[in-house]
């Protein structure tokens, strides 16, 4: 008797794979190219040996400890993430180095902060966390005195924050010339310590051409320089600027101005950073991150697989067609997505030696759009060794932070 389709998807369940082949994952399925994965790995952490660049990878896409551990036994410092829940997950997993590059305002969550900073503390490592407005310091620092006198003092300071600026994103973050007055703030309160910068221009990691993300960087590095003068204007010191991204890392690291790469998709390359003009300085990353589906329709003009929506993210576009070639993937809604040969080709004016539409039955391997939430739509990854085609299921590996939203 065959197991209901949705014991399929729990990772204690697909621990049955583990030595079976790629055909015995059931569709659809996020999987993961291992080899492809750790060549990624590798390649980032010479990267940063070459440029003196310390790498806290950004757990937010993985979402997974066993993978925040793989990067740290790999030359990473430690990992970032967005929210309390990723922290405390990441923490849960064995991950004793976190930061959490954003800004946390709510009391209880803040207690949620500090109970995981004297965690890690315990356990020799850190907790970090952005801070941009007087009144996010006040609460935090409250959030640390509300535990006992033995917590806040400045011998012994229990949370790292980083003053974060807005370096051109447009989002979070102070303009550079108020950074001092800010980290003034924090220095003052027992039990933080001014831990440097967070300076992360998001909206240059998708600008398509190299001269576009050159010139963000620029700006932002100059903002960057303005922060840290506002600050040692005062005295203090800036021990660490980190931010930066997979399409922006080449950029930070010529500048000078961090310390620090927040790099995150690198390790499974979704499509949309592979549609960016390669800089010729970036490793060559490969994709690692697949959809696994299966043909359940075939017609005149298109075909039909079983990998809609809830299998993959679409905030960055429709998912790459990996293999079989010369495919081109549309909305098919929900739980289906529609598959057409690629238009403006041969193909379509008779050439019977190119690809074809897939028959009912046949595999479609995809990359997703955007890595981050497709990897929070799944419970797990299954990690595959030797290749798509004939590779052998190694591991599952759990997405420890799915739905880590508080």
């Amino acid at each position: 008797m065959s197991r209901p389709p949705e014991a399929m998807y729990s990772p204690n369940t697909l621990n049955t794979l583990i030595g079976q082949g790629v055909d015995a994952i059931d569709t659809p399925a996020l999987v993961v190219d291992l080899d492809a994965m750790e060549r990624n790995l590798q390649r980032m952490a010479q990267f940063a040996q070459q440029h003196r660049m310390r790498w806290r990878p950004h757990a937010k896409m993985h979402k997974s400890a066993q993978i925040g551990l793989m990067q740290m036994q790999a030359g990473a410092v430690g990992v970032c993430v967005q929210k309390t829940a990723e922290a405390e997950a990441m923490a849960a997993g064995g991950v004793n180095d976190i930061h959490i590059s954003n800004e946390v305002i709510a009391p209880h969550k803040l207690a949620r902060v500090v109970a995981l900073a004297r965690q890690l503390q315990s356990r020799g490592g850190r907790l970090g966390i952005a801070v941009d407005s007087e009144q996010g310091v006040q609460a935090l620092a409250d959030a640390v005195r509300a535990i006992g006198p033995a917590a806040a003092t400045s011998s012994a300071p229990l949370i790292d924050v980083y003053v974060e600026v807005d370096v051109g994103h447009g989002r979070c973050g102070i303009p550079p010339a108020q950074a001092g007055a800010l980290a003034q703030r924090v220095a003052s309160h027992a039990g933080l310590r001014l831990a440097g910068l967070q300076a992360y221009q998001g909206r240059a990691q998708h600008l398509h051409s190299v001269q576009e993300r050159r010139d963000a960087i620029a700006a932002a590095a100059d903002a960057v320089a303005q922060a840290r003068t506002a600050i040692e204007a005062l005295g203090l010191p800036v021990p660490c600027v980190t931010g930066a991204g997979t399409g922006t890392m080449v950029h930070e690291s010529a500048t000078g101005a961090w310390h620090e790469l927040q790099v995150g998709s690198f390790l499974f390359m979704d499509a949309d950073y592979r549609r960016n003009e390669r800089d010729a300085g970036q490793p060559p990353f490969e994709p690692a991150l697949f959809v696994k589906s299966q043909v359940t329709g075939r017609y005149p003009q298109h075909a039909v697989c079983d990998a809609g929506h809830k299998s993959h993210a679409i905030d960055s576009g429709m998912p790459e067609v990996h293999w079989p070639a010369g495919l081109d993937y549309f909305s098919g809604g929900d739980e289906h997505g529609v598959l057409r040969v690629r238009s403006g080709g041969p193909a379509n004016a008779g050439d019977s030696a190119l690809p074809a539409l897939p028959a009912i039955g046949d595999i479609v391997w995809l990359i997703p759009g955007h890595c981050d939430p497709t990897v929070n739509l799944h419970d797990a990854m299954i990690g595959v060794r030797g290749g798509l085609q004939v590779g052998v299921v190694e591991r599952i590996i759990p997405v420890d932070a799915r739905g880590a939203l508080t």
